[in-house]
Parts: C-alpha cells; structure tokens; sequence
C-alpha cells in the first residue's frame, strides 16, 4: 500500500482501529517531528471513538513546536484531505496522518533528505495502518 493510496483504506478500518490508529500518528510517529505530545487522558477516558477522537486530536493541534511551520503544515495537510473527499473519522485519521507526515522533515534539510523522511514516514503509517487493520479482522 503506498502513501498515496493510504485515504483509500482509512473508511475500511473500524472506528475503535481508526482511534488506535491516531494515537499512534499523534504519541509515537509524531516524535519525529519532535512534537511529544501527553494528552489530558482525564477529558479522554471512557469516550466513544466518535468522541474521543476530535478530543484528541484537537488536544494535539494545540501543541506547535514551531507555530508558522504547523499552521503551513496543517494548510496543506488539510487541503489534501477535502481532496480525498472522506467522511467520518476516516476524514480525521487522514488529516492526522497527512500533517504528522508533513511536519517531520525539519528545516535545512535537502529535497533529498525530506523526500527520504516523508516515504519513510508514508511506509511507518503504511505497516502501522495494516497492522491495526488486521487486529480488527480488516485485510488490505
């Protein structure tokens, strides 16, 4: 599955994969953007994934390393996603995806070095997207 195709597979992940799925976009692929976000589990705790995951990923949008850079980024990853044209929390997951992905190349690097970090990154949202998946009996 390529990193174009991801927005593809995102409605066909339950929501409850779909939440594991950002969790991992926003706490651990996220760190290489060294965005460390902690999110505030006492507004999360026992929310539905239709709840849960706005929470979250309004808490996350909240931490800006570098705010000119993660409102740039945030443009961009949020006019990739209306292109994709998801409903739901597909649309949230493809978003998350989109800006993590997007803000992990740092400034001063080469067009080589960013396009060597972004498809490493497409390829970890890619196996990570698959694993989730068939822990919830979804096959790519």
């Amino acid at each position: 599955m390529s990193d174009l195709a991801l927005h593809e597979y995102l409605p066909r992940v339950p929501d409850a994969g779909l939440q594991e799925y950002i969790e991992w976009c926003v706490l651990e692929q996220a760190k290489a953007a060294e965005c460390n976000f902690t999110p505030d589990r006492s507004k999360l705790d026992n929310l539905p994934p239709a709840e849960y995951i706005p929470k979250l990923v309004d808490q996350f949008m909240k931490v800006k390393p570098d705010p000119i850079r993660a409102g740039l980024v945030a443009a961009i990853a949020g006019k990739e996603a209306d292109k994709h044209a998801l409903s739901g929390l597909a649309i949230a997951a493809d978003f998350v995806s989109l800006y993590v992905k997007y803000l992990i190349p740092k400034e001063g690097s080469t067009r080589e070095q960013a396009d060597e970090l972004l498809t490493k990154a497409s390829q970890h949202q890619s196996e990570k997207l698959t694993e989730i998946a068939k822990k919830h009996g979804v096959e790519f």
